[in-house]
């Protein structure tokens, strides 16, 4: 019954830290449809604090996610496309109380059946956010920012690969403001 406790809980855990938590940004009075084609802004992407081949995944996805909203990609773009990473390890304790059985008397009996578990567990991981910036060109102004937060995972190159193109999916569909995907 422990055993079966433990993977449930851990399954429950997974599934919660596997959730990105996204929110957006804008300028009320920004016209998006007028947005027609993009580029990076590298001085904002060199400051972000991930290394080179996570930038070019990031950067990859977002590409893949604006191309298929129709943008494109231009050396002389309506808006220039930014990021910015904050990370910070987190720590889940939980502690799993199960009891069952059956007392005679008012509880204080001897005469107990049943199994009783006090598991503790600790849970430790990253927790990332990142900004994706959308900035007018020519008035060199933020217009639009998403934002996404959520557990980390660098177990292998694939799952990284994809948890990146997960966060950029979720936080690109929020954009343009008012487009319900």
């Amino acid at each position: 019954m422990k055993k079966i406790s433990f993977i449930l809980f851990s399954t429950i855990l997974l599934m919660s830290c596997s959730s990105i938590n996204v929110a957006s940004d804008y300028d009320t009075k920004v016209d998006f449809t007028k947005y027609k084609t993009f580029a990076f802004y590298k001085p904002g992407i060199d400051k972000a604090d991930i290394s080179s081949l996570d930038k070019k995944r990031v950067l990859k996805a977002i590409e893949v996610e604006l191309l298929a909203q129709g943008l494109r990609k231009s050396n002389e773009p309506d808006m220039l496309v930014s990021i910015f990473t904050k990370s910070r390890r987190k720590v889940n304790i939980n502690q799993n109380r199960n009891s069952f059985g059956y007392a005679f008397g008012w509880g204080r009996s001897p005469w107990m059946i049943g199994m009783r578990n006090n598991d503790l567990n600790i849970n430790e991981y990253t927790e990332g956010t990142l900004f994706i910036d959308f900035i007018d060109k020519s008035k060199k102004e933020l217009v639009w920012q998403g934002i996404g937060t959520g557990a980390l995972r660098v177990n292998n190159v694939e799952k990284k690969e994809a948890r990146i193109k997960e966060f950029v999916k979720e936080i690109v569909s929020k954009f343009p403001p008012g487009n319900n995907k």
